[in-house]
């Protein structure tokens, strides 16, 4: 069994501009880019899993989104693919839940289908839906200030004594 990183977009690899839909808009947040490769040659598999209501909302579309993933990974650059999978959640708040987290089926899905081990893996975000989507799966959270939530304000942060960290290079930095 391999461990794997779950890792949110917004807020936690690049700015978070809400309903990002322009490739052009991307600014990688400083270490981001570091941080993942370390995390590969530690072994660690890196799934990106966002959420895009904008997507369930109208503001943008589905392509939109993947142009600005294809564009991330252009920036995070190589070995590529950075992500071995990604997970780009549609839904609006109100519309019937897949993906969206904080619903654990693709990190359920991806446990699966790669035989990792869940007490190795980590879901890392700035948000309480990234905290539940990572306890929903039974994976370990992490959250990062570097969103637009100061995590102190984030209830789940305290009742399930998350780690909190300065940036996903600082969480990285912990791992073995």
């Amino acid at each position: 069994m391999s461990k794997a990183l779950f890792l949110d977009r917004d807020g936690t690899l690049i700015v978070d501009k809400v309903y990002l839909a322009d490739p052009a808009g991307i600014e990688v947040l400083p270490g981001a880019a570091e941080a993942l490769r370390r995390a590969r040659a530690l072994g660690y598999r890196v799934f990106l899993f966002t959420n895009q209501s904008g997507i369930g909302r109208g503001l943008h579309t589905l392509e939109d989104a993947r142009r600005v993933n294809a564009r991330l990974e252009e920036l995070l650059g190589p070995p590529h693919p950075v992500f071995d999978d990604i997970c780009i959640a549609p839904e609006a708040p109100g519309q019937p839940v897949v993906y969206r987290k904080p619903s654990p089926k693709f990190i359920l899905e991806k446990i699966a289908q790669h035989r990792l081990n869940p007490a190795q893996c980590h879901m890392v975000g700035d948000s309480a839906a990234d905290i539940q989507a990572a306890l929903n799966a039974g994976i370990h959270p992490a959250v990062v200030r570097t969103g637009r939530i100061e995590p102190a304000t984030i209830p789940e942060v305290a009742r399930h004594a998350v780690p909190v960290f300065d940036d996903i290079a600082a969480f990285v930095a912990t791992l073995a």
